[in-house]
């Protein structure tokens, strides 16, 4: 192994070789759920240096069959499932790419903006509002997450109903494969029938397949308002019928739909108490909406006000307000935002990812909230997420009083099952947004139909036959 750190260190130089010191940026995951410790932390700064990298590696592997040596692809290190920190063996290689951020284009014409893998989302999001448009990627993590890392997870967020997914955001990728050789694949072309369509097969894959070294991105006139608004709602039926009923007075101008729970929402006012949540103590959940509007804010404002009136007119709504001005909108956000920010500080958790048909969401959250407090008397949910596109953060707290430790130790397994189980009756999925990483690719060999599971391995065997890739990540092999 000496040798091949000699190697990568005539690559991408000495001091981005990390290999003493504190790691922990980099070994340990953002929950704190997993630690390992890497052979070395690497810090390329070029695609090319990246390509040498992996190419090294693989040649390496191929000399010594039994070595062990893998690569585990990073970008922020923000990911909720033990994705892209090292295993414990001591031979993994943390291929950082935090230095591999550059914004190489922006095409105002064709509405794309091609950048590297290692470019913050928010500094992305910035960029295309100084030019007068719009990257409507948006989640809690954005100040520290990287593209490379949203692209490797297909990450969803607060305005996949109105825009998709990251898959749905992106045109093309520039790749470095398992055998180090680059795939130029960076096309802005909206249209392009040519084959297999590899982009896609690399969103979502988690590094398990290649590398993800850059990324042309889909970009979007700005609107001219975007109005932002709380409402109550009695129940997640009342919730689904406001969705409906905002879909089909607004359209394409609702660009943001979140559902908070009870709970969820009294955990933000215990620990952040100067956020001052609205309206939480009269309701079962509350609603976030987001209206965009590309014509005035007067007539934003004006149909916004109309939902509403039909709402409350239905029952659908109990009581909402409607931000007065950009600052009070970012309040309510951040308010959502703090959900997750906030569970920790009560205890540790086991979090879930999961996407339903929306018009199963109520029954499937009605029937597991029994089944889980018949199992676990006074067991916690905090419940929330992206209504608008089905996706729940349906998180399980422990009993109050109870050892939170020791909850995760004696009830994880129980819980997931549970929880997974009932999702699978409902024709859902575990995984969302957040990925399959190493803490659920055991799950999906149980609820993954093993034609896909085949079938994904056999791409893996194919793409990175030394399983030099991320192994036991996704899918095992």
């Amino acid at each position: 192994m000496q040798t091949l750190l000699t190697t990568l260190r005539q690559i991408v130089g000495s001091n981005h070789v990390l290999t003493d010191g504190d790691l922990s940026a980099w070994q340990q995951d953002w929950r704190k759920r997993a630690s390992g410790k890497a052979l070395a932390v690497l810090r390329p700064a070029s695609t090319d240096e990246v390509a040498r990298v992996v190419k090294s590696c693989a040649e390496f592997c191929a000399a010594h069959p039994d070595c062990g040596l893998s690569i585990v692809p990073q970008g922020g290190n923000t990911g909720l499932v033990v994705g892209s920190t090292p295993d414990e063996s001591g031979r993994q290689i943390v291929l950082s790419l935090q230095r591999l951020n550059a914004l190489r284009n922006l095409d105002a014409d064709n509405l794309t903006m091609t950048v590297e893998a290692g470019c913050i989302l928010q500094n992305v999001q910035q960029r295309a509002e100084e030019a007068g448009l719009l990257f409507p990627l948006s989640l809690a993590a954005e100040g520290t997450c990287t593209i490379g890392g949203n692209l490797g997870c297909n990450a969803g967020g607060t305005q996949v109903l109105r825009y998709g997914n990251t898959r749905d955001l992106c045109l093309g990728l520039e790749v470095v494969s398992a055998q180090g050789e680059v795939w130029h694949g960076l096309s802005g072309l909206r249209k392009d029938n040519t084959g297999y369509d590899l982009r896609d097969l690399f969103i979502g894959s988690e590094g398990t397949l290649g590398i993800i070294t850059a990324a042309t991105l889909k970009l979007y006139p700005r609107p001219a308002v975007r109005l932002t608004a709380w409402a109550a709602v009695p129940s997640l039926e009342h919730a689904v019928e406001l969705l409906g009923l905002a879909q089909r007075q607004l359209g394409a101008e609702l660009t943001g739909f979140e559902v908070m729970g009870q709970f969820a929402l009294s955990l933000v006012a215990k620990h952040f108490p100067q956020l001052r949540v609205p309206l939480h103590l009269e309701a079962s959940f509350c609603v976030l909406l987001e209206n965009s509007d590309h014509e005035s804010e007067a007539h934003a404002r004006s149909r916004f006000e109309h939902l509403l009136e039909s709402a409350l007119e239905q029952g659908c709504v109990s009581d909402a307000v409607l931000a007065e001005n950009l600052s009070q909108a970012n309040q309510l956000w951040h308010i959502r935002e703090s959900i997750p920010l906030a569970q920790p500080l009560e205890g540790l958790n086991i979090k879930h990812d999961i996407s339903l048909p929306v018009s199963s969401i109520a029954a499937f959250v009605r029937d597991t909230d029994a089944l889980l407090q018949q199992a676990i008397p006074g067991v916690r949910l905090v419940n929330f997420g992206h209504l608008g596109d089905g996706n729940l953060h349906y998180n399980v707290q422990a009993p109050e009083g109870m050892d939170a430790a020791l909850f995760l130790r004696d009830h994880e397994e129980q819980v997931n099952t549970l929880v997974f189980d009932s999702v699978t009756q409902f024709k859902g999925s575990i995984s969302a947004e957040h990925g399959v990483g190493s803490l659920k690719v055991e799950h999906l060999e149980k609820y993954k139909s093993p034609v896909a599971l085949a079938m994904m391995r056999a791409i893996k065997r194919a793409l990175d036959p030394h399983n030099l890739m991320n192994p036991g990540r996704v899918v095992r092999v």
